[in-house]
């Protein structure tokens, strides 16, 4: 499926470029006869074309990760404690075993972007926001403790969360954390 969109991505650059570089100019040359080229409507055809596939495989990939109804959303490992200090009370740290970390980038679709506009003009809380950074949260979290797990860690220790915004609604959050081994 990533084949088929970077396939699509492709010929929509192509497309634009072609059109865009060599269709205006054609245009502005013989604009006194506006018979359309061959070579302009195959770019015309992959610009529209390579929207319509990027967005059909896109589609079909959030159909296909998306949760079941009534399954209950996947939860972080808890046999790995998560901590946002360097210590944990009654038990030592043996053995730093290194940093780890998780990684996502969320955005909305633009029926919740262009609805959390009108409450970003009416006032109130952005709740289209909140849910995608719950969720984007909840994913860099789950991550990092999974390659924590797989480092044989018993807690991820000075635990801390960056978010960057990448573009227009998107956002990238990454969690990180120093993976350590605990004696009593």
């Amino acid at each position: 499926m990533k084949i088929v969109r970077q396939i699509g991505s492709l010929a929509f650059v192509l497309g634009l470029f072609t059109a865009v570089f060599a269709g205006i100019p054609w245009y502005v040359v013989v604009a006194d006869d506006p018979v359309v080229p061959w070579w302009l409507r195959i770019a015309i055809f992959c610009l529209v074309g390579g929207i319509l596939v990027v967005l059909a495989t896109v589609a079909l990939e959030q159909r296909r990760n998306k949760p079941r109804a009534g399954a209950p959303p996947a939860e972080p490992d808890r046999t790995v404690l998560l901590l946002n200090s360097t210590e944990l009370p009654g038990r030592r740290i043996t053995e730093i075993l290194g940093l780890v970390q998780g990684h996502t980038v969320f955005a909305i679709w633009l029926g919740k972007d262009l609805s959390a506009l009108v409450r970003l003009i009416l006032g109130g809380e952005l709740t289209e926001y909140t849910e995608m950074m719950g969720r984007a949260r909840a994913t860099a979290t789950r991550r990092m403790t999974a390659q924590a797990a797989e480092m044989g860690a018993d807690a991820i220790i000075n635990v801390r969360y960056m978010t960057t915004s990448v573009v227009g609604s998107a956002a990238e959050l990454l969690a990180y954390g120093t993976a350590v081994k605990l004696g009593e």
